[in-house]
This record gives C-alpha cells, sequence and structure tokens, in this order.
C-alpha cells in the first residue's frame, strides 16, 4: 500500500522515524509520501526522501502559514521542488477558513494570494496538487477553474482528507482529481461544520480515484485514536473503505496503490 499524506518530518517522529518507516514496510506499506507545511518542513521531507528508498516528498506551504512568509519565499519553494526528483507534486496547499484555537483564521485573501502563487508553480513545473480544505470548498474550485493551466499534468492532483458534501465531492471528480481518506472515516459523526459523514464521501467516490493516506502524526483511526498515528495505519483505513463499500480489502489495496501510482508518477521516479 501507498500512504500519499504524512508528515514524518514532523517533530512528533524526531526520535523515531526509522523504526516508524520500517514498522510501515513491514506491515506491506511499501511507499510513503512526507508532505510539506512550510519551507523548513519542505525541506525536512525531501531530506527524508533522500534518504529512504520507498519515501517521497511533496512540497509548499499550507494556508495556515500564509501570514508568515517572507519575501521571496514563492522562488524557493520552486527551487525546492525542482532539488530532487523524488518531489512528486506540489502541496499541502490551499485554503482553511476553520477557526482553530491555536491559529484562528488568516486572512482569506492572503490565503488566496498564496494558493495561486504555488498553483503557478506546479502549473510551471508540472507537478500535480495536494490540495488542503477546510470549510472553503466553493472558493477552492473556483481558483482552480481559473488558475490550473497545466494540461500536462493528469491526473491534477488530489483533495487531502476529503470532506464537504456529495454534490462538492462530484465537482471535484468532474475536474478529474482524486480524493483521499484518512483515520478519520472511522469516527461516529460529522465532522465539526459540515454536513455529510465521511463514509457518505467514500461510498460516493469511484474506488479508481481514491488514494488512502494517514495524515500522521494526526487523525489517528480508531481503535488507536488519542494517540500518534503512524503510515502503518493507512492498512485500516483501507479496511474501513473495503467495509463501506463492500469490497474485499485486498481489491481497494491494489486500487488504491494503482491510484496513488498513476497520480504521482512513482513508477517514473523510482
Amino acid at each position: 500500500m501507498i500512504d500519499v499524506h504524512c508528515h514524518l518530518n514532523f517533530h512528533a517522529f524526531r526520535k523515531d522515524f526509522n523504526e516508524v518507516i520500517k514498522n510501515a514496510k513491514d506491515n506491506g506499506v511499501n511507499k510513503i509520501i512526507n508532505v510539506g507545511t512550510s519551507i523548513e518542513t519542505s525541506l525536512s521531507a525531501v531530506e527524508l526522501a533522500e534518504k529512504y528508498e520507498n519515501l517521497y516528498a511533496i512540497v509548499g506551504v499550507h494556508p495556515h502559514h500564509a501570514d508568515k512568509l517572507i519575501r521571496g519565499w514563492e522562488k524557493e519553494i520552486e527551487r525546492i521542488a525542482k532539488s530532487s526528483k523524488k518531489i512528486v507534486g506540489i502541496g499541502e496547499i490551499g485554503l482553511d477558513y476553520y477557526s482553530y484555537k491555536s491559529n484562528g483564521i488568516v486572512e482569506p485573501k492572503i490565503q488566496k494570494e498564496v494558493f495561486i502563487k504555488q498553483i503557478e508553480i506546479a502549473n510551471k513545473l508540472k507537478l500535480p496538487l495536494q490540495i488542503h480544505n477546510r470549510h472553503a470548498g466553493e472558493d477552492i474550485l473556483n481558483i482552480l477553474n481559473s488558475q490550473w493551466s497545466n494540461v500536462n499534468c493528469q491526473p491534477p492532483g488530489m483533495f487531502h482528507c476529503m470532506s464537504g458534501d456529495v454534490n462538492f465531492l462530484k465537482k471535484v471528480l468532474d475536474l478529474g482529481f482524486y480524493v483521499g481518506f484518512d483515520g478519520n472515516i472511522t469516527y461516529e459523526g460529522i465532522p465539526k461544520g459540515e454536513n455529510t459523514p465521511l463514509p457518505e464521501l467514500v461510498k460516493n467516490a469511484p474506488i479508481d480515484r481514491i488514494v488512502t493516506e494517514t495524515d500522521a502524526p494526526f487523525l489517528t483511526p480508531q481503535p488507536y485514536r488519542g494517540s500518534r498515528n503512524i503510515p502503518s495505519y493507512v492498512i485500516i483505513t483501507a479496511t474501513e473503505i473495503a467495509k463501506i463499500k463492500g469490497l474485499d480489502l485486498s481489491v481497494v489495496e491494489a486500487q488504491t496503490t494503482e491510484n496513488a501510482k498513476n497520480l504521482f508518477k512513482l513508477n517514473a521516479s523510482g
């Protein structure tokens, strides 16, 4: 299997990422994509990808950090994105209008400017997008419809930790994007601020457009919720997808792996 969105480049793994990577491989997670949320963590993701054969990197600036950038940041992101053949996308980029206790809401105008600049980098480098969306779906779709021009990059990318309603899901799929599901599909209830249970989105997403991810160390699936998430738990997410869609786990594992390879051109990058 493949974990297409993980943060082994975060401090939560600074003491034991070797063991975590080995555990994932021992449990059948053969490739892991670490994702940047800032210039610092993007650099760390690339360092890990260069160190381990089965690791890859996605680089970019998360909307939470859109107001913390210094002049010339976009040139640095582009430089990083060109620095290794193991960089497979631009992300985690997008918009987030949810008010977090620790971060609040970054001014939407600033978020949009940073998002658009990173789409321009992805267009230039012909790299797919990995999009973060929280309560900002229509604005993201409007920006994608006006800014995404990379016809040479198909599919265009994925929506990380898919949320929203079924109508929004269909619009995302119509644009050619894949959708990622995480351990929170095992949680009861509806995510805060949403109106549709995540299993309903899983049910309505074609299996040939789904990729599996952990967002580790966050979004730990049941029954381990409350502890640190790790890449090997992506198998739990796949098991839940299989249950929701009435498929054999082997089918979900094989198809989502093929989807990830197609989306991020992993065969071509090693």
